[in-house]
């Protein structure tokens, strides 16, 4: 089972009446007022106390259901070549588009939850036709399992390791020996792992966050500077306002699976605490349309107790590495960082961009992955 088809964007529209027919039945939940002089706290909007603010909600399923279009962003989205094909038991749909320049370096772009292959398509022309030949990239952009047109996991197990081994196949089918590798969010999880199982395929790794923790060795914190104490305290801010999606699908995914599979509204909220206002409104609403019509709701909170529920390896990596940090996002401490990856050859940290720079801060992104796959062809 290794035929690679074509695929096309084609929602039925019975399918799409019945959204706007749910939309329009939604049974709104009550809230609380907040507290207009309440100040920030941590990386919590002002707001955004409690979760996701009903009007928040409410605008954009007024969005969705009255002007946004989805024919014209399938469209859209059609313009890009498509395909699916089977590996490992399971569907994986993604978008491959190829450089005019046949040098062009093969690179792989793996997107976060709650995002699906849409995080990268707006960067396809910039990376595979630049103005420089030698920064021009052939481009694959795949859905996760359990994500959008991948469509639902079937089994158990599809964490960053078999979808590391299972990047690798999708690779080897286009006939790219030798290719880069990039991930953002679950997808940063996910590029270490390909260069760590594909050592002499994987050119090097490129992320936007590396996920290094403190483990509680004794003197782990001896000789951090004041800022990066300063980062540490940051993340433990975050982890404890801003992880309650991520410790519920790390631990009870199907709990929500029902709701999400059952309310549009509802499928939009759960995203929406994560993208927030990182991304145009019409964007946000075609990933959740695209959540929607796939039922991938559920399924893609499956990876976070996936990856919970398996062992790492415990040694660092080795493949080139860089990192791309952007200002409102997680910040890691190098100390930790390179404790767990080996071989971080390019750290660089920008001031604007979000946890979405693809979106908010293509222009950076696009710079960087020129500049660290340039340095390595010339190495």
């Amino acid at each position: 089972m290794t035929e690679i088809k074509r695929f096309q964007i084609d929602i039925p529209q019975a399918d799409l009446d019945d959204l706007r027919d749910r939309l329009a039945r939604t049974r709104w939940t009550h809230e609380l007022p907040s507290d207009p002089d309440a100040a920030p706290t941590g990386p919590v909007q002002p707001g955004w106390e409690r979760g996701v603010p009903l009007s928040y909600v409410k605008d954009l399923v007024e969005r969705w259901r009255t002007t946004y279009d989805w024919r014209e962003h399938e469209a859209r989205l059609n313009e890009y070549p498509h395909f699916v094909t089977e590996i490992d038991g399971q569907n994986i749909h993604f978008v491959h588009v190829r450089s005019p320049h046949e040098d062009a370096t093969p690179l792989i772009l793996t997107h976060g939850w709650p995002n699906t292959f849409v995080e990268y398509v707006g960067l396809v022309d910039a990376l595979t036709n630049p103005a420089d030949p030698a920064d021009a990239f052939h481009v694959v952009i795949p859905d996760l399992p359990g994500f959008g047109f991948s469509g639902p996991t079937r089994e158990a197990g599809w964490n960053r390791h078999r979808i590391a081994a299972a990047w690798a196949e999708l690779m080897r089918r286009l006939d790219y020996e030798r290719y880069g590798v990039h991930g953002n969010d679950a997808g940063a999880y996910v590029a270490p792992e390909q260069g760590r199982q594909n050592p002499d395929d994987v050119i090097g790794v490129h992320v936007n966050q590396l996920f290094s923790f403190p483990v509680g060795a004794p003197g782990e914190f001896d000789g951090l500077s004041e800022q990066e104490l300063g980062m540490l305290q940051f993340l433990q801010s975050f982890n404890a306002e801003m992880s309650a999606f991520a410790e519920l699908q790390a631990t009870k995914p199907q709990n929500l699976a029902h709701a999400l599979a059952d309310s549009p509204a509802g499928q939009l909220a759960w995203i929406g605490q994560l993208l927030g206002t990182s991304v145009e409104p019409d964007t946000l609403l075609t990933i959740a349309t695209i959540y929607w019509f796939t039922n991938t709701g559920g399924s893609s909170a499956q990876l976070y107790y996936e990856d919970r529920h398996t062992e790492h390896p415990a040694e660092p990596t080795t493949a080139p590495t860089a990192l791309a940090s952007f200002a409102y996002d997680f910040r890691p401490v190098r100390t930790f960082a390179e404790r767990d990856h080996a071989n971080v050859v390019s750290w660089n940290e920008f001031d604007r961009g979000s946890h979405w720079a693809a979106h908010d801060a293509p222009d950076l992104l696009v710079g960087d992955l020129r500049q660290f796959f340039r340095g390595l062809r010339k190495g």
